[in-house]
């Protein structure tokens, strides 16, 4: 949405907004937030709002949070008297100059550095969550809501009710959920978002998670984005689709690859073994690669789903492709650019797409996917590719935190029950 700051202003007061939610992630990807009341937000808009940062990774000064005036949304599930707004911020130094740790910021400069170069990219995602019910305490159970399978419908289907107020909430937030059904676990389900720039899909892909969670909450169930939450049923996965056009005109197409369009397969192929750490950042991640519909291998096809990437067929005129190893622990705003970055890299290389993977393919021709977030870690480290996509912040902020996960669970005696207080209640 394209507001002044007048008129910001204007609505806050117009519609009894009391609080002004300032949101971030942190260099985990986690969500964080400062309210603020009405009267400072001017001063937000012009100043920023400075934050003790010290508790950031990578951080060890004070920052301001500066609102995205494009990022206006009302929160749904708050009360309609003394409304609720929130906006993603850019952070600042203290100095007015960009925080080199900003996430949101580095994804921005580099999708700006493509248009520069005549390229245009959307990004579209499916992402999995499995609802649980809670106990007398409201605290959450390792028991599905339902045992519901794939696109079952009610009675069956538990789920379908919360399903359709998480989508709404999300359309209400000005989101663009597209459709969304029961997958295959019990409880199990699935939203799918329409394509949109790619920041504005990584700013979506983190909300999300929240109004998933808080929808849940208001309805007495637990949402969990734990890729692997039951160790004997299906895994959730975040699909990622991406579209590119270069000078306007799409490099993908359904069954006939430009060449630009195999070049940048080809590149994301060449580094995602490099990167797997950045989509898969927990030990519980590789616990779903290589079981059911989640790929193991480096390949790609047209409509096989069992690939890592395929190419879906599309009824209209926006072609894409389809990345289907990541999940929702990810950090949207590093996973989307190192996925960029290694296409691009790819077309700039002139890189070579190998052959497309059928099913009767034998899996002995293709080199596999990390099995552990510590095999995962020990490839990007040696990855000068990922060095140079990363700034020094963010790059050795998180694999401070990656080692810190491996030996947490490495040192943990039942390893089980540390996914299940680690990852589980808080993902």
């Amino acid at each position: 949405m394209n507001y002044s700051p007048k008129e910001i202003l204007s609505f806050v007061e117009e519609n009894d907004v009391k609080f002004i939610r300032l949101t971030f992630t942190d260099i985990y990807g986690q969500l964080k937030n400062i309210a603020i009341m009405p009267g400072e937000l001017s001063r937000a808009f012009e100043h920023g709002i400075p934050f003790d940062a010290t508790t950031l990774a990578g951080c060890h000064e004070d920052l301001l949070l500066v609102p995205d005036i494009s990022t206006l949304s009302v929160l749904p599930w708050r009360p309609k008297t003394g409304r609720v707004i929130r906006f993603f911020c850019n952070i600042m130094c203290i100095d007015g100059t960009p925080y080199k740790g900003d996430l949101r910021n580095e994804l921005e400069s580099y999708i700006s550095s493509m248009k520069r170069s005549g390229y245009t990219c959307e990004v579209g995602t499916k992402c999995e969550f499995y609802l649980f019910n809670t106990d007398n305490e409201g605290e959450p159970t390792k028991i599905p809501h339902d045992h519901a399978g794939y696109l079952d419908i009610a009675p069956l289907d538990k789920c379908e009710n919360v399903r359709r107020e998480i989508c709404l909430s999300l359309e209400e937030m000005g989101f663009n959920p597209q459709s969304s059904r029961h997958t295959h676990g019990p409880g199990q389900n699935e939203i799918d978002f329409k394509r949109s720039d790619t920041l504005t899909s990584a700013d979506n892909m983190v909300y999300y998670k929240t109004v998933v969670k808080n929808v849940a909450a208001q309805n007495g169930l637990f949402a969990s984005f734990m890729p692997k939450p039951i160790s004997n049923q299906f895994g959730s996965g975040l699909h990622i689709n991406i579209s590119v056009n270069h000078n306007g005109k799409p490099i993908f197409s359904y069954e006939n690859l430009t060449e630009k369009g195999s070049q940048f397969i080809a590149g994301i192929l060449n580094r995602i073994r490099e990167i797997t750490c950045f989509l898969n950042p927990i030990t519980n991640s590789y616990k779903r690669l290589g079981e059911n519909f989640a790929p193991k291998y480096v390949n790609w096809s047209f409509e096989n789903r069992a690939q890592l990437i395929r190419i879906p067929y599309t009824a209209g005129n926006h072609p894409r492709i389809e990345i289907r190893s990541a999940d929702a622990t990810c950090n949207p705003y590093i996973a989307f650019k190192l996925l960029l970055a290694a296409g691009f890299e790819g077309i700039n290389k002139n890189l070579t797409l190998n052959a497309e993977t059928f099913k009767d393919a034998a899996k002995t021709n293709f080199d596999e996917l990390p099995s552990t977030l510590d095999e995962a870690i020990t490839l990007a480290k040696s990855s000068d590719f990922v060095k140079e996509n990363l700034s020094p912040e963010i790059y050795d902020a998180v694999f401070r935190h990656l080692q810190y996960t491996v030996t947490k669970y490495e040192m943990a005696e039942d390893k089980h029950e540390f996914e299940y207080e680690y990852y589980f209640k808080s993902i």
